[in-house]
């Protein structure tokens, strides 16, 4: 298969409005397209946070998130590294990960064939998928720190159901804030 048809065959997969079993009938495909997720099943994350296995978490963030493919396939990405990152004790710690997942999206996307810009919007995506949105200093444009944001929240309820009421009161906020934002630039147009 060439690389665009793989491309337009996993953009098939990742817009579903059943995210969920679209992915597990086409895994066969995407762990030959993107070997690197093979470690993800299975891997446990052994932290009070998560309830389900890397791969579980994924697939769980996938159905929490709009269809819109960037931001699919940024979550699909977003923990691709933590098999690779993680660091063992009473409970097991992913320090890092975001950058490493970063890492392997930008050479899987390469890989693929994907255009630099479009490389770039994923690999910030995915980089910057933990890190707390300042909002009195974007680091990016409104469009992008919104998808980053619907991230954020499909990897919050993702988390273990016990463990995601604060993160889901942050985030709020944090959009509370970017609609406020997007308001005053629309008057100001």
């Amino acid at each position: 298969m060439e690389l665009k048809e793989q491309r337009d065959l996993l953009n098939n997969i990742l817009t579903q409005d059943n995210i969920e079993d679209s992915i597990h009938t086409n895994i066969d495909f995407l762990t030959q397209v993107i070997p690197e997720i093979k470690p993800m099943i299975g891997f446990e994350h052994k932290h009070p946070h998560h309830h389900l296995d890397v791969y579980g978490h994924t697939v769980e963030a996938l159905k929490n998130s709009s269809s819109d493919f960037t931001i699919r396939l940024a979550v699909l990405l977003h923990d691709i590294g933590k098999p690779f990152s993680y660091q063992e004790g009473e409970v097991r710690h992913f320090h890092g990960h975001p950058e490493v997942s970063a890492q392997m999206t930008q050479e899987i996307l390469k890989r693929l064939g994907y255009d630099e810009s479009f490389i770039h919007d994923v690999y910030y995506l995915v980089k910057e998928h933990d890190t707390p949105i300042d909002t009195t200093h974007l680091d990016n444009s409104i469009g992008m720190i919104k998808k980053r944001l619907q991230i954020q929240f499909a990897d919050a309820k993702a988390h273990h159901p016990d463990k995601i009421e604060k993160r889901l009161m942050l985030l709020n906020g944090i959009k509370e804030k970017i609609e406020g934002m997007e308001r005053i630039e629309d008057t100001e147009r």
